[in-house]
């Protein structure tokens, strides 16, 4: 299945005015349980930091949810949201301009190639890795742009499921990743091999996450691909999912999983 197509509708809809694009914003929280786990962490971390001045890098921002969310928290953040894909990076700085967010700017950037040493107190990399085959090489660029005892927090499919592989013969439900998953012992090692001093992984979507997941995304996205004019069925479709996605993503957040189909990672500096 492809992403990109989907994408590109979604983003002629959403970017009309600044009110839709928030909307948005909204609806993606709320859906998306990965979400729903960054936020948790974001918060943790900011804790005592709202007040100062703290330098944050958006490592593949996509429609830039999680710089917005960032933004938002403290007007003393410094924002550098990265990404590969000029017209969301176009349409990202469009709309911070247009809220009057001046704290945060988007640029296109590789990060196999990106590196800034001792620049971020905190590195978001949300459901990117998996995207990257040269993952090692982006991981030192990591390390070496963190300031010392600087956080790097990851989202990324484990290798228990996720891309919504369960088996050997089976292929990823989206064609755009390199790799199906991490398995958990490997991330660390890999971060670890990077230079982090200290790395903690957990399981997301546990099973209540993976049923929540097949509501609120992976079905309505088959359908969609299938042909747009369900975009037409998708509020009848969402008034009867919704409230069960809703309570599943608070278990799978609230909960913790001796397996899951994703990965939240954080390794220190």
């Amino acid at each position: 299945m492809q992403y990109d197509p989907i994408k590109r509708v979604l983003g002629d809809v959403f970017n009309k005015t600044p009110f839709l694009r928030r909307v948005f914003y909204n609806l993606l929280d709320l859906l998306l349980l990965r979400a729903w786990h960054v936020h948790k962490e974001l918060n943790a971390w900011a804790d005592n930091r709202r007040g100062g001045e703290q330098h944050i890098l958006d490592a593949g921002s996509g429609f830039g949810q999680y710089t917005y969310k960032l933004s938002g928290m403290s007007g003393k953040w410094r924002i550098l949201a990265v990404d590969v894909k000029e017209e969301q990076v176009s349409d990202c700085n469009r709309f911070m301009r247009a809220i009057g967010r001046h704290n945060v700017l988007f640029k296109i950037a590789d990060l196999v190639k990106f590196r800034e040493p001792e620049s971020y107190d905190l590195i978001l990399s949300v459901d990117v890795m998996e995207h990257i085959l040269e993952d090692v090489e982006v991981f030192r660029n990591f390390q070496a742009s963190l300031r010392p005892g600087g956080m790097l927090l990851i989202s990324t499919p484990s290798d228990q499921g996720g891309s919504d592989v369960h088996g050997d013969d089976e292929t990823s439900f989206i064609e755009e990743h390199v790799r199906d998953g991490y398995n958990i012992r490997e991330i660390e090692d890999k971060l670890k091999m990077a230079g982090f001093s200290k790395v903690d992984a957990r399981y997301s979507y546990g099973k209540p996450g993976q049923i929540s997941w097949r509501l609120s995304m992976k079905y309505p996205l088959l359908m969609l691909n299938v042909s747009k004019i369900f975009f037409l069925l998708l509020p009848f479709y969402y008034l009867v999912t919704f409230p069960v996605s809703l309570v599943l993503n608070w278990l799978d957040v609230n909960g913790k999983h001796p397996s899951g189909t994703g990965l939240i990672v954080k390794a220190w500096k």
